[in-house]
């Protein structure tokens, strides 16, 4: 260890990442020490890593950091995050951010400052890459701002913004590629609740817990759009339909717009969610390269509508994963076995009910006669504690049926997911 080079040291304790375990480490020798204080590039504290963090009050937790900061010269990821610590002072935050300004790429921080500040000031803006800002606001977004030239990923969680200084942000960020929003709270300047961000460079959005008249998204290379638990009137996307990943979860939204030409989109997954099944499948038909498919506890608006396999398999000739929920009304499935094609690609199937009948045993049979390379099989059931002789009957049947399909299809891989 003792021929080990000082900066290989300083790559060691980088990767322990938490402050109190690196303190501990550059105890070792005076080698280390120099490590710690020359070539540490990567510092966290975290108050779900070290029970201390609890124990003190916030502003010795000022201190710690501060002099923990303060004898490093080289940080290039600084991550704080105090969830049980209800607010630091701004001072000593501005301290920590000038200091590490000109080595940070990466800066993770989640604790409530007061007074409030614009934390884009503090940062540096020609190595910043990453960051990852919570339970803060942010104001005074100016457009003659020095640009973020380097930052590529901006996540927001419960922070407090306008939508004016949301969209300047996104202009001051030319190779932003990933948004995140976790339950932000946006104001908005009319009456109507709307908000229209553009971005030339973004690739992956994501929000959650989030609600809006009308929200319109303009982004030419966007290729991951993520909706969770979100309410909009009108959700719309205007872009060069380079989308490849989408994902609804939770989500109601009245008119749904993500264009027509989806010939790369590659992922859909929707679950927990209303559509009106002719609109939606009218916006990814057209998707042949689609290779994964997951729709699950979907309602569809109109009781009579359903999802026919053949539709499923003519549409989407490349498909290697269907997941299907099972979902019965007045005795017609929501997927049915019309037609002949088979699914000639799909290799893992995930099938699952929320209350099951005789029927999920046939109507598992024959999606399996329709995926002939079939490798894997997953089934994803609910069982309450409290089971009826009925719901006993239904489990021994499909009990019995289980062990008569593994012997039918021996190279085919059988899991159960059970809550």
């Amino acid at each position: 260890m003792e021929h080990l080079p000082v900066e290989v040291i300083g790559n060691i304790l980088s990767h322990l990442g938490s402050a109190k375990d690196i303190v501990i480490a550059s105890a070792t020798c005076k080698k280390w020490s120099e490590a710690w204080h020359n070539h540490l590039h990567t510092l966290s504290f975290n108050s779900s890593d070290c029970p201390l963090y609890h124990e003190v009050t916030p502003n010795r937790l000022e201190i710690l950091i501060t002099k923990t900061i303060l004898q490093t010269r080289a940080l290039q990821c600084l991550t704080i995050s105090m969830d049980d610590v209800h607010e630091f002072s701004a001072a000593p935050v501005i301290a920590w951010l000038m200091y590490t300004r000109s080595s940070l790429h990466r800066l993770h921080y989640n604790v409530r400052t007061t007074p409030n500040f614009n934390i884009f000031e503090k940062c540096g803006r020609q190595k910043l890459e990453v960051l990852a800002l919570a339970r803060n606001s942010i104001s005074g977004i100016e457009p003659s701002y020095q640009k973020f030239l380097c930052l590529k990923s901006l996540s927001l969680s419960f922070v407090s913004i306008s939508a004016l200084d949301l969209s300047l942000l996104l202009s001051v960020c030319p190779r932003l590629e990933s948004l995140s929003m976790t339950s932000p709270e946006i104001a908005v300047s009319d009456s109507h609740a709307s908000m229209e961000l553009s971005s030339s460079s973004l690739k992956d959005f994501y929000v959650e817990s989030f609600g809006l008249d009308k929200f319109i998204l303009e982004a030419d290379l966007l290729e991951n759009l993520h909706l969770k638990d979100c309410t909009f009137e009108v959700f719309e996307l205007i872009g060069k339909e380079a989308l490849k990943v989408l994902k609804i979860d939770d989500v109601s939204v009245i008119h749904l717009d993500i264009g027509e030409n989806m010939e790369n989109l590659e992922i859909v997954d929707v679950s927990n969610f209303t559509i009106m099944w002719p609109k939606f499948y009218h916006m990814i038909s057209k998707a042949s390269n689609l290779r994964r498919l997951r729709l699950w506890g979907v309602v569809f608006d109109d009781e009579d509508e359903v999802v026919d396999m053949e539709t499923i398999s003519v549409c989407f000739p490349r498909l290697m994963n269907l997941s299907l929920s099972y979902e019965l009304r007045d005795g017609v499935l929501n997927y049915g076995l019309q037609g002949l094609s088979l699914l000639e690609n799909v290799a893992v199937l995930e099938l699952g009910w929320t209350s099951i009948s005789d029927l999920f045993s046939e109507w598992v049979a024959e999606l399996l006669e329709r995926c002939p390379n079939l490798k894997k099989l997953i089934i994803y059931g609910f069982v309450s504690e409290v089971k009826t002789n009925e719901e006993c009957q239904i489990f021994a049947k499909f009990t019995k049926f289980i062990i008569q399909l593994g012997r039918k299809y021996m190279d085919v891989k059988v899991e159960f997911v059970y809550e």
